[in-house]
């Protein structure tokens, strides 16, 4: 019997819309603190000029809810300090990190030193590698082993949300260790595509701007019956 896969919706902000992801079936959440991306969730000033700035109060509180307590919650980050990462775990309760940037792997084991076990001690640490061809998945090399999870998305100008899809049949290609996550384009009519991909190592699924009404905001109805699909 196949594995069940895993899913992230990605690129929430809008309080009642994360409850209402959180109803549903899903294991992960990400939340971008990527100031150039539409889907960017900012601090709250303390208004002070000293006091460090704190994590939005309404996102917070609904990422507690319910069903949501369960959810891993992801912060995705560009090349950002591991000050300001820090801040973010601590401040929305983050379970996981994605690094989409050019992080070094001496950068992620400084983060892991600096987060595990003291301030995060299960903190899980994502690394998103774009692919436009085999030749792509040479980058995981220098990660394998050192990252808890790949995330394979879409080679586009920018940092992901480009609504694109790479060429799926490339899996093949890689040769790690490491478990990953399918992200870039995938949308409502790709269930059985998704289904058929057969790579050992293949987690999950990452879903975002092909279930959007607008950047940052999910259609739950769509969401729900694309999951209830892949769960089948």
């Amino acid at each position: 019997m196949k594995k069940s896969l895993a899913i992230k919706v990605c690129g929430m902000r809008r309080p009642d819309n994360i409850r209402a992801v959180a109803q549903l079936p899903i294991d992960y959440m990400g939340f971008i603190f990527y100031p150039k991306s539409s889907r960017y969730v900012e601090m709250e000033s303390s208004g002070t000029g000293l006091l460090p700035d704190t994590a939005n109060a309404e996102i917070s509180s609904a990422g507690c809810a319910d069903k949501a307590a369960a959810i891993c919650k992801v912060g995705v980050f560009v090349d950002d300090s591991v000050q300001n990462i820090l801040t973010r775990v601590v401040n929305f309760g983050l379970g996981a990190i994605q690094l989409h940037g050019n992080e070094t792997p001496t950068f992620i084991r400084n983060l892991r030193a600096t987060m595990v076990p003291d301030i995060c001690p299960e903190l899980k640490v994502f690394k998103a590698i774009s692919i436009a061809s085999a030749a792509d998945f040479d980058k995981c090399a220098q990660y394998d082993g050192l990252v808890d999870m790949f995330v394979f998305d879409t080679k586009c100008i920018g940092y992901g949300g480009s609504g694109q899809q790479f060429d799926w049949s490339v899996f093949n290609a890689y040769t790690g260790t490491t478990p990953f996550l399918l992200s870039g384009g995938i949308g409502e009519d790709d269930a059985q595509r998704i289904l058929s991909i057969s790579h050992p190592l293949m987690a999950g699924v990452d879903l975002n701007s092909r279930f959007e009404t607008e950047p940052a905001v999910k259609d739950v109805e769509r969401l729900s019956h694309f999951i209830a699909q892949l769960k089948q």
